[in-house]
């Protein structure tokens, strides 16, 4: 893969909340069928260009590797229909692997997981907690949902932040105006004189 081409993987404001969900789920996932030592790598996408995070974690046995595997898959179609783009290893259980494309799940044996070490070989990425991930997660949220909201109730600009006048203001008709124009209009002494007007005989 090529320089552009992990450039065109760099994840966006859209997104990226959405994969940090996804791998969220799949660590809770670990977390739940016993997964040993569950690790987050957030990776460096101009240094790799594979993904935007590994997800590692152990099992003590075969059975419980694909146990694993199982439960994030069943998870991650369950709660945002997706399905994993490949899986490798299933059969052996030794070394199962889910890719996601945004993100890639390793599920390994303990001394399988001691013998690729794979945190050791991303040595560029970011190893996080599930705990640590959540929190960051957690507070991204919250960041974007103020910003929103600041949005939302921010008062419109009459000028720009030039100083120069609006020209769009400056062709809104003036309040005071309308309404002076209104009494004007209404006025009792300018309706009984047209009325005299009328009435009054010509001169001859």
């Amino acid at each position: 893969m090529n320089l552009g081409e992990a450039f065109d993987r760099m994840p966006t404001e859209q997104t990226l909340p959405q994969t940090r969900l996804m791998v969220q789920a799949a660590a809770a996932a670990c977390e739940d069928k016993k997964g040993i030592d569950t690790r987050i790598l957030e990776l460096d996408p101009i240094d790799s260009g594979l993904a935007d995070f590994f997800l590692v974690t152990s099992a003590a046995n075969d059975r419980q590797a694909i146990a694993i595997a199982d439960e994030i898959e069943l998870r991650l179609k369950r709660d945002f229909g997706v399905y994993s783009n490949s899986v490798e290893g299933r059969r052996k259980g030794d070394w199962v692997l889910l890719d996601y494309v945004d993100f890639v799940v390793h599920v390994f044996l303990t001394e399988r997981r001691a013998f690729y070490d794979i945190e050791r070989l991303r040595k560029s990425a970011r190893p996080i907690t599930p705990a640590e991930f959540d929190a960051e997660l957690k507070a991204a949220l919250a960041k974007k949902t103020r910003a929103a909201r600041g949005k939302k109730n921010a008062p419109a600009r009459t000028e720009p932040l030039d100083g120069k006048p609006d020209p769009a203001a400056a062709r809104q008709p003036n309040p005071r105006k309308s309404v002076k124009k209104a009494v004007a209009k209404k006025s009792p002494a300018k309706t009984a004189l047209k009325k005299s007007a009328k009435k009054a005989p010509a001169k001859k």
